[in-house]
């Protein structure tokens, strides 16, 4: 697997990664833990050296499923997780310096090891100056505890004043062929700036692999079930993305999920995404992404039809949607 640099930073990493948030947390159902294991060694074996997990998701087991699979390849692959939940508290924001500190000595035992590659503020917390935030893991990299800096759903301006602060090596954020909305002042930022981006939910929360239709239910556990865009009414509506990437698959005789893959891959040569899945037949088509190249023209048909679809309905509800900051 070909290798991609996070902006100007020196972490290089697969050019896809695999988030393991959905092994044990968002879905409804926790994956056997011995099938997930495999499953991430499998994603070892085939190049993949970029893994993304949170305390959050669980809380904590997730990082201890991560932290046990790694162990036998810690020096060859990198390991990203969060801070910035109130996982004690309650379903709040919590970025206070004294409890990302607190985090991280807690997520290194769960990850098994003594440095954390990539620690990402999971949310903007609004009751925490971002110039506090950038303060404590410089704080933590000075100590030899974390590696590098990295945002998630930030703006513009937090951006810039976490960057002053502490280099920012990656963004995390939404972005597929129906969430574009990085493009119009995200990304021009983290080019400027030298960072790097890591698009989660890179194929639509699985509605462009083009396996779900308007008679799609979700178990009430499954965090879709909340999700508008992914309502029976808002699906159908939304049907067209998955006509378009289905109909560019099959001239590129490839599968609607490696067409939307693809066409991130495409995008900028700093993009890393992180698309998650607990079978290995879903993993080995992710990763075959990489082998689908698009001509200019064909990257303008895509972006031009896409851009005419209207998407139907938001990409969260209620208390997620307040946990955005842009």
């Amino acid at each position: 697997m070909k290798t991609r640099k996070l902006g100007n930073s020196n972490l290089e990493i697969s050019e896809t990664g695999l988030g393991c948030m959905g092994m044990s947390y968002g879905y409804g159902t926790i994956s056997d833990k011995t099938e997930m294991i495999t499953l991430i060694h499998k994603a070892v074996e085939s190049g993949v050296t970029f893994f993304d997990t949170a305390e959050v998701y669980g809380p904590f087991i997730n990082e201890e499923l991560v932290g046990e699979a790694l162990a036998p390849f810690r020096s060859k692959v990198v390991i990203a997780t969060k801070f910035g939940f109130d996982t004690i508290g309650g379903a709040g924001l919590n970025s206070r310096p004294e409890n990302i500190k607190k985090v991280a000595e807690a997520s290194l035992k769960r990850l098994r090891t003594d440095v954390i590659d990539l620690f990402y503020q999971h949310r903007v917390d609004p009751n925490v100056p971002i110039e506090d935030v950038a303060g404590a893991v410089k704080d933590l990299i000075q100590e030899g505890k974390v590696k590098h800096f990295g945002l998630s759903e930030a703006g513009v301006q937090i951006i810039r004043r976490a960057h002053a602060v502490q280099p920012v090596t990656a963004l995390q954020s939404e972005y597929s062929l129906w969430w574009r909305e990085p493009e119009a002042e995200i990304l021009p930022v983290l080019e400027e700036l030298g960072i790097g981006f890591v698009p989660f939910s890179p194929l639509g929360k699985g509605f462009l692999t083009g396996k779900m239709d308007q008679n799609t239910t979700f178990d009430s556990k499954d965090f879709r079930s909340t999700v508008p865009r992914l309502a029976p009414e808002n699906i159908k509506a939304n049907m067209a993305f998955v006509d378009l990437v289905t109909a560019v698959a099959k001239r590129k005789n490839a599968t609607p999920a490696q067409i939307a893959l693809a066409w991130i891959l495409a995008q900028k040569p700093w993009i890393v995404p992180i698309p998650g899945t607990t079978k290995l037949h879903r993993l080995t088509e992710n990763l075959g992404a990489a082998d689908v190249i698009f001509t200019p023209d064909e990257l303008e048909e895509i972006n031009t039809a896409s851009f005419e679809i209207a998407v139907k309905g938001e990409r969260y509800s209620g208390g997620s949607a307040k946990m955005i900051n842009r």
